[in-house]
């Protein structure tokens, strides 16, 4: 049995659910609960699809559906956990996709409908998983708890796209949140970092004490990268925590020639995937769209599959670019698959990552060229 507790955001399709689910890993964070989202739906929507502009999200999102072996990985991620998991499962899982379920341990419930909450009320009990919360949501009316235990009940209102507040509703689920996910953070990170294999661990938090951004508003900015990398030596190294992908690709690199290691709260302590970079490479497990410019080559990498698998991924190729440009990497991909796809294409001059949020700027992570250093930002022209 998995000691980490996985609560399950249930409920129909349109209830809201994504946008209840940033609100709430949001709030956690801001309270240093560790956690981690799993997405068990083909079409998950991460952080990106409330951060990034209207019509940057349209062109990320991928609209999957549910394969026996998307729901196999899934269930084996969750029967492996290595954090306490929030999981969305969609909104219609068949009987069989509901295996799912079986590797969760509580619910919350949230639908437009009494009807709505019924189906999926029915469907915890079936899987034995204990209810939190249900919640109706309405798109126009206040927040109203109408009761607190043993089932948190009541209406929440207004769960729009980029609004990014949490009120009464949202704020008292995250309180019960927080109750179950809750482990002493000091023992759960020792733990972790005492199996990192290496002797030298960079603790993503502790990196933004050293360097000297406020506690409680580690909001990592571009600029903040030489500062980082100065701190960091060039040795082998484990990374450990929540941060933004360019920053992981910039550390990875840093330490070259030497191995880096990441946890993943899926997959535990894992080297970034060995990707070789071909001209004859052919989609396999993810494809790719090249967007040429006279100084680099903008490749935005894209899912084969909704769930990723590691195994899959490792060994793979990349289509070869000129190495006498530049390259922009972007793409709604792991962090294991963005340090392997940097560290095939680190000979070029120089190199950027670009996030789901923002694709108008690259973030140099690493460079030969004086003009582009670690943490400087590169306009990127053309659209995708």
């Amino acid at each position: 049995m998995n000691p980490f507790p996985a609560i399950v955001i249930g409920g129909p399709p349109h209830s809201g659910k994504s946008v209840l689910i940033y609100l709430l890993t949001q709030q956690l964070r801001e309270w240093r609960v560790e956690h981690y989202v799993l997405r068990a739906c083909p079409d998950g929507e991460g952080d990106w699809s409330q951060e990034a502009p209207p019509d940057q999200v349209r062109l990320l999102r991928q609209k999957g559906r549910f394969s026996d072996e998307f729901v196999n990985l899934v269930c084996r991620d969750l029967a492996r956990r290595h954090l306490p998991l929030i999981v969305d499962v969609g909104g219609k899982p068949t009987l069989d996709q509901e295996r799912i379920l079986d590797q969760c341990t509580h619910a919350v419930l949230i639908s437009a409908t009494s009807a709505g909450l019924a189906e999926w009320r029915e469907r915890a009990e079936r899987h034995g998983l204990p209810v939190i919360a249900e919640l109706h949501s309405v798109l126009d009316g206040d927040d109203r708890i109408d009761a607190e235990t043993p089932v948190l009940r009541g209406q929440i209102g207004r769960l729009e796209r980029y609004t990014g507040v949490a009120g009464p509703m949202a704020q008292a689920l995250a309180q019960r949140l927080k109750q179950i996910l809750s482990y002493p953070e000091s023992e759960l990170k020792d733990y972790h970092l005492s199996h990192a294999p290496t002797e030298l661990v960079i603790d993503i938090d502790h990196l933004a004490h050293r360097i000297g951004l406020p506690e409680g508003a580690w909001r990592w900015q571009p600029d903040h990268l030489p500062l980082a990398l100065d701190d960091t030596p060039a040795a082998p190294l484990s990374i450990y925590g929540r941060g933004p992908n360019w920053l992981y690709a910039a550390l990875a690199l840093h330490a070259v020639p030497h191995p880096v290691f990441l946890f993943d709260p899926r997959l535990g302590w894992i080297a970034p995937v060995t990707l070789t970079c071909t001209p004859s490479a052919t989609p396999v497990a993810f494809s790719w769209k090249i967007e040429t410019h006279s100084d680099y080559a903008w490749i935005e990498v894209q899912p084969g599959t909704p769930y990723l698998d590691y195994d899959e991924v490792d060994g793979a190729a990349l289509p070869e670019l000129d190495l006498q440009c530049g390259v922009v990497l972007s793409g709604k991909i792991p962090l294991w698959l963005v340090i392997g796809a940097c560290l095939a294409y680190r000979h070029h001059p120089w190199l950027a990552v670009a996030q789901a949020q923002d694709y108008s700027r690259g973030i140099i992570v690493t460079s030969r060229v004086e003009a582009y250093r670690p943490g400087s930002l590169v306009a990127l022209r053309g659209n995708q």
